[in-house]
């Protein structure tokens, strides 16, 4: 995923694919906050940009597990 995804195309994932991506984003967060404390060259907005993903992920994925329960 690069830059901000359109959320109707994150609804189509399945619920592993999300936890996948929710990890994956996670470490490309770590990294860029890294860079950052260290001073290495980096572009701001894609913290911007990851920490947005990460937030539609976890709610994509919040929507996916209560769906789960209502229809149990």
């Amino acid at each position: 995923f690069m830059g901000i995804v359109k959320f109707k195309l994150l609804k189509s994932l399945s619920t592993e694919q999300i936890k996948e991506a929710i990890v994956e984003t996670e470490k490309e967060l770590f990294s860029l906050r890294l860079k950052k404390a260290t001073r290495q060259s980096f572009k701001p907005n894609k913290i911007k940009s990851a920490k947005c993903r990460l937030a539609q992920l976890k709610t994509l994925l919040n929507l996916q597990l209560n769906s789960l329960e209502t229809n149990n």
